[in-house]
């Protein structure tokens, strides 16, 4: 061999040692790399996690709140049912009430009728009893519009 060949002996080495240095440091890339790999799994795990249970507690809060809404809606609804079916009842007595008082008022017309009625016929019966003493004095000296058979 010659100048060639150790030359090219020595650049095989170095060929070879740079080629087994780039493996080293692809080798440790790689470790690196699937050590970094494996930290952001375990750091997205973690947060995926946390975020769940966070989600899951304020779901259970939403799902009470909801519950505790839809009993509260019941509740109002049957508050509801009772204050129609009261109000309804006040509205049937409110009825009957207002027929009482035209009743009332009718009753109250009729006892002004009445009443203008008996004292026409009681200004007739005076006006008959004061014609009658007139014309026909008492006889006996009893009472004026009084016979004397009724005294008896």
């Amino acid at each position: 061999r010659g100048a060639r060949g150790r030359i090219r002996g020595r650049q095989g080495k170095m060929l070879s040692s740079m080629i087994k240095e780039h493996q080293v440091k692809q080798g440790l890339l790689k470790e690196v790399s699937d050590e970094n790999k494996r930290a952001v799994l375990a750091a997205s795990d973690t947060a995926c996690n946390v975020m769940g249970d966070a989600l899951a507690e304020r779901a259970e809060e939403v799902f009470a709140a909801q519950r505790k809404l839809e009993k509260e809606v019941k509740g109002l609804q049957t508050n509801t049912a009772h204050f129609a079916k009261q109000s309804g009842q006040w509205l049937d007595m409110v009825k009957k009430f207002n027929t009482s008082l035209k009743e009332l008022g009718d009753f109250q017309n009729w006892a002004k009728t009445v009443e203008w009625d008996m004292r026409n016929i009681q200004s007739a019966l005076d006006y008959v009893e004061k014609t009658s003493e007139e014309r026909f004095p008492p006889a006996g000296g009893g009472p004026a519009g009084v016979h004397q058979d009724a005294l008896r």
